[in-house]
């Protein structure tokens, strides 16, 4: 499980940049009139959204068991700029919890 997290994590953390880096390049688009930063991010983050997908199911459903609710906001977060680091750490907080339960017991 500890492996599926890791690569939840950096997921994360490369679909949120991405997604602020975009953002940041729509303003410039539709600012500026220059759509070259959303023409090159825009497909990049797109794929790594659909890999952050697999790896939050991966872990979600596969490993850890989560709620449909709980799964479903961490799913959505590589969608809203700065949530996916929010769901991250939340993530990596309840993982941690339900790792150090499972080895105390």
């Amino acid at each position: 499980m500890d492996s599926a997290l890791k690569f939840y994590r950096v997921m994360a953390y490369l679909t949120g940049v991405m997604l602020l880096i975009l953002c940041a390049g729509m303003v410039v688009k539709y600012g500026f009139g220059n759509g070259i930063v959303v023409s090159i991010v825009g497909p990049i983050h797109g794929f790594l959204y659909m890999v952050y997908l697999a790896a939050a199911f991966n872990l979600g459903v596969l490993k850890a068991r989560w709620p449909m609710g709980y799964l479903l906001f961490v799913l959505l977060a590589g969608t809203i700029p700065f949530v996916s680091f929010i769901a991250e750490r939340n993530v990596t907080q309840r993982m941690r919890q339900g790792l150090a339960g499972t080895e105390a017991a």
